[in-house]
């Protein structure tokens, strides 16, 4: 699809979350994950360039060049996150919400204050996290919202199940399903519909020409 001939996005205000998010174990230790946040940053400057007004909520990453018209707030801990997605959805409406953060499901039952004596072991006890995708679902009920589902070890068949699963689950409308080595990625929507691509900029185009519609 070319977006230029059929932009519908222009001024439709969207808001990203990107990269991953860490969680403490001590003062100066974290849990994070290998995201790149490449996906979620290529959305919102394809999207700015087509006229969007887009947010971006980036995570502990290095610097990157944006588009000077992208609003962008960092972040690093995982209630850094659900506290930057609380304030704004209780300010702002959105048209579209791309929740494409690589969020972190487990944090440390305990937190340690100081630094862990590296010369000793210990046991890790985890908590599961609460799921940020029910909140945006439930602070912007209006938007459209589109969850990404990253699983392994998986057949392309049980990935999509599962993720239509977890897309009925939170209330999204649709979902990006993920898989690696190979990179492959699914656009799953309510109706049924499954587009595939095979590289984060063909998701970015395709992803991007779905909303258009």
């Amino acid at each position: 699809m070319n977006l230029s001939k059929t932009n519908r996005l222009k001024n439709k205000k969207i808001l990203i979350t990107a990269g991953p998010t860490w969680v403490p174990i001590d003062s100066v230790r974290v849990i994070s994950n290998i995201a790149t946040g490449q996906t979620g940053i290529m959305l919102a400057q394809k999207s700015a360039a087509l006229g969007a007004k887009v947010t971006l909520m980036l995570g502990p990453l290095g610097p990157c060049c944006l588009d000077k018209k992208i609003r962008l707030f960092r972040f690093r801990f995982f209630d850094d996150l659900r506290r930057l997605i609380r304030t704004e959805l209780a300010k702002k409406t959105y048209d579209f919400i791309i929740h494409s953060a690589a969020v972190s499901d487990f944090s440390p039952k305990n937190f340690t204050k100081g630094k862990i004596c590296s010369n000793s072991s210990f046991t890790l006890e985890l908590r599961p996290l609460p799921k940020i995708i029910q909140d945006i679902r439930r602070l912007a009920p209006k938007a459209r919202v589109v969850m990404f589902k990253l699983e392994s070890g998986l057949s392309d068949e049980a990935l999509i199940k599962k993720s239509v699963s977890a897309m009925h689950n939170a209330g999204a409308d649709f979902a990006v399903a993920n898989r690696l080595d190979p990179y492959r990625a699914f656009i799953l929507g309510k109706e049924g519909r499954t587009i595939c691509a095979r590289s984060k900029a063909e998701l970015t185009r395709k992803l991007l020409g779905r909303l258009n519609k």
